[in-house]
């Protein structure tokens, strides 16, 4: 902002317009064109000719009245005429057809006769080089203009995005929950706007804080949230940017990303995804990928060389610390690990109501029952649900968001869009109601099993129905006799149909994989199988560059695996023969179920209480 000698501010110069550079290619091209226009008038110019048919130069010929002709290339004859008074005229004139006996009456009538070969005309030799000029001249123009904005060849320059001139800063009030994650950023956020203090006292304040959490957990938003109280700058680059085709530009971005953030000092480098390029070196199959060891092992010369009097301080975010190199976590670097939690039920509400401000929500919505129905959801898919939500009420035509509009938000990220054009037989609709219902039921006759939330036999995803239980708090272990209640609860729907049909059907696939599961690590992982006791079967192989679990490695004897099988059959048998022995005991009201499923589709807990005259926690049990 410039000023003037009173302190005014003058009003901003007018843009110049195009640079020097510019208008002098400017010129140079306008030159080109009307040098070709030139060209074409002084050729096409020359001598004032005058074109006769080729029927009336043979007139004139018979009349004697031709004095002097010039054949080109024996398709134009360009003459003279004499007239009557001694005057003579110029002509040309095309020969239409091959006359064999015109040299002989030219001879015949004592005309001069001459030949030439056509030359190349001016115009012709520029109109034929014109487009390699043209060409050479708009490459010339490019590189100049890669050339003034320092963008030529730049693949070795660093991508990263400043945040900095945002009109709305985020802080640490715009983050709901993570109160631990907060309480450790807040010393950087601390160091940033008074280093002094830090100086003064010898204290080395960190050179990376490493953010480690599921995905959707809000570490870019902390991120951003600690530049915003800072009020620093922010560089945000993800590790995928990092590593190109050609050999050497993610070290060259490496250097160019720290200079950057030298230049604007105090400032944040995020580094979003660091495992992208951050993984263990000399790891994986077929051997280690030279151009990513190339740009991690230049990260760890900046980081280690970087001095923390210049106010720069790295974050970084990975969901995956466990493959991260050793060297890259090592004190000096990014020796500081937070780690940004899922939320709990508490969280959840927090973040709801976060969302929820930017939306109109109906006074009737419970943020705290939806924190509660909303196990395992991160951030990341609370802002969507909310969002989901907010589509419902526009689809119904609503000026307000209802609850309603929050289950079925719910239900659709959990269990996925409603498949109501799906065409189901009345048969098939009917053992799908028995099937939930064998469920539902077990849920109000196990002590440990989670209260039911809802049971419906409207088909979504790939589901026909759905019997879903909420915690009624989070919980983060789980006792042997919970563990015991899902798997008698996952037998619910194969009770039922073995009790109403005698057979059962393939809708138990899945439930009887989640029991066989859950089994298999009470007796290898969890040490819950008394015959067994506190020991873990099978050591889990995980790729480093996978991630995932990709074999199991057997480190038992084929005796121990016998006795594994018979504790897993022995879990998933007492648990079935449980199952079995509620609902035959209570046939009844699974029956009764059955039927209200088939009329309502949906049931709630508060409805099945009042159809049976449950009393919540003191109601009877088996």
């Amino acid at each position: 902002m410039q000023l003037d000698d009173n302190n005014n501010k003058l009003p901003r110069k007018p843009d110049s317009g195009p640079s020097r550079g510019s208008r002098i290619s400017l010129i140079i091209f306008t030159g080109l064109i009307a040098a070709s226009f030139a060209l074409f008038f002084m050729d096409s110019g020359q001598g004032a000719k005058s074109n006769i048919p080729y029927s009336v130069f043979l007139a004139h010929l018979e009349e004697g009245n031709v004095e002097a002709v010039r054949i080109v290339d024996q398709s134009v004859i360009n003459g003279t005429l004499k007239g009557k008074s001694g005057e003579t005229q110029e002509f040309t004139t095309l020969i239409p057809y091959s006359d064999q006996n015109l040299l002989d009456r030219l001879r015949e009538s004592g005309v001069r006769i001459e030949g030439i070969e056509s030359g190349m005309s001016p115009l012709r030799v520029l109109l034929e080089l014109f487009p390699w000029f043209f060409g050479f001249f708009i490459l010339w123009m490019v590189l100049r203009q890669m050339q003034g904005n320092n963008k030529a060849f730049s693949f070795g320059k660093s991508k990263a995005k400043r945040y900095q001139e945002s009109s709305k800063k985020l802080t640490f009030a715009d983050v709901a929950g993570q109160v631990e994650a907060k309480y450790e950023l807040s010393e950087v956020v601390d160091y940033l706007k008074n280093p002094q203090k830090f100086i003064k006292m010898g204290a080395r304040i960190p050179k990376g804080v490493l953010l480690v959490g599921m995905p959707g957990t809000g570490k870019t938003l902390l991120a951003k949230a600690v530049a915003g109280e800072a009020d620093v700058p922010f560089f945000h680059m993800s590790g995928s940017d990092f590593v190109e085709m050609f050999v050497g530009v993610g070290a060259s971005r490496v250097r160019d990303l720290f200079e950057q953030g030298r230049k604007s000092a105090p400032c944040i480098i995020f580094i979003d995804e660091l495992d992208a390029v951050g993984r263990t070196r000399g790891a994986g199959y077929g051997g280690g990928h030279d151009e990513r060891e190339q740009t991690l092992n230049q990260m760890l010369v900046e980081m280690d060389g970087f001095d923390t009097k210049d106010g720069v301080i790295i974050l970084a975010a990975t969901n995956r610390p466990d493959v991260l190199d050793p060297a890259i976590l090592r004190p000096g670097r990014f020796d500081r690990q937070v780690v940004v939690a899922m939320p709990d039920i508490k969280e959840r509400e927090d973040i709801l109501k976060i969302h929820m401000v930017k939306v109109p929500v109906s006074e009737t919505v419970d943020a705290k029952r939806l924190g509660r129905a909303t196990p395992g959801m991160s951030g990341a898919d609370l802002a969507n649900m909310v969002n989901e939500a907010t589509l419902f009420a526009i689809r119904k035509g609503r000026a307000t968001v209802e609850m309603s509009d929050f289950e079925d938000a719910r239900d659709k990220i959990i269990m996925g869009i409603a498949r109501s054009s799906l065409v189901i037989s009345e048969e098939e609709k009917q053992a799908t109601a028995y099937h939930e219902a064998g469920h539902a039921l077990l849920h109000y006759y196990l002590p440990k099993a989670d209260p039911l939330h809802k049971v419906t036999i409207v088909p979504r995803g790939r589901a026909l129905g759905l019997a879903m239980s909420l915690p009624a708090q989070d919980a983060y272990s789980r006792v042997r006799s919970w563990i015991r209640a899902r798997i008698v609860i996952a037998y619910g729907g194969w009770a039922a149909e073995s009790i109403i049909y005698g057979e059962t059907t393939t809708g138990t696939t899945q439930d009887i994989k989640q029991a066989t599961d859950l089994a298999h690590k009470m007796a290898c992982e969890w040490g819950m199988a008394p015959e067994l006791g506190p020991i873990a079967y099978g050591q889990e192989e995980t790729p480093i560059f996978l991630g995932k679990e990709i074999a199991r490695h057997k480190d038992y004897s084929e005796e121990t695996a016998k006795r594994i099988d018979r504790a897993v059959a022995d879990i998933l048998d007492e648990a079935k023969n449980a199952a079995f022995d509620i609902l035959t005991m209570h046939r009844d009201q699974l029956v009764r179920l059955a039927e209200e499923l088939m009329q309502k589709e949906t049931l709630l807990d508060d409805d099945i209480k009042t159809m049976f005259g449950f009393t919540g926690e003191e109601h009877a049990r088996t």
